[in-house]
């Protein structure tokens, strides 16, 4: 049982580990997004937006993020505003809304991954890049895991 205990110990500290990292990191390109006038809670949705070429429903990108529709609507409310995204009525069914990046979001969205990229090759300067492959891979199975539980 003691070993058990330890697993589950190490397992929890892993959680709040990878927690951290994923806070933080998110920190790192918010302060590099800052004269945009966007964090994270801006800029998630229009990566998610610019996974598709085709509009996406709110819930959707809702879901995808982890958020609750009242709390989407007003990102993507003052998103609207900056000129980033267009709502219009689903020619399908007229209670939902379809979100697509505008031009201008398209363009931002591009600085973002350039901005995330930074980050991720500061922060990951002088570690082995088998080192990372062997990362992303388990952190890959662990996140299929939690998917597909999901």
């Amino acid at each position: 049982m003691g070993e058990d205990m330890q697993q589950d110990g190490r397992t929890a500290v892993l959680g709040r580990v990878i927690g951290r990292i994923a806070r933080l990191w998110r920190h790192r390109i918010d302060a590099r997004l800052q004269p945009y006038g966007l964090t994270d809670a801006t800029w998630l949705p229009l990566l998610e937006l610019d996974k598709t070429s085709d509009p996406l429903h709110q819930k959707d990108i809702a879901a995808s993020l982890g958020l609750d529709n009242s709390s989407m609507v007003r990102v993507l409310s003052a998103l609207e505003q900056k000129g980033l995204v267009v709502r219009v009525p689903d020619s399908r069914d007229r209670r939902a809304r379809a979100v697509s990046l505008t031009q201008e979001g398209k363009q931002l969205v591009r600085e973002i991954y350039r901005f995330a990229g930074e980050v991720e090759r500061e922060l990951l300067a002088d570690i082995p890049a088998s080192d990372i492959d062997v990362t992303r891979r388990v952190l890959g199975v662990i996140l299929g895991r939690i998917d597909s539980h999901l």
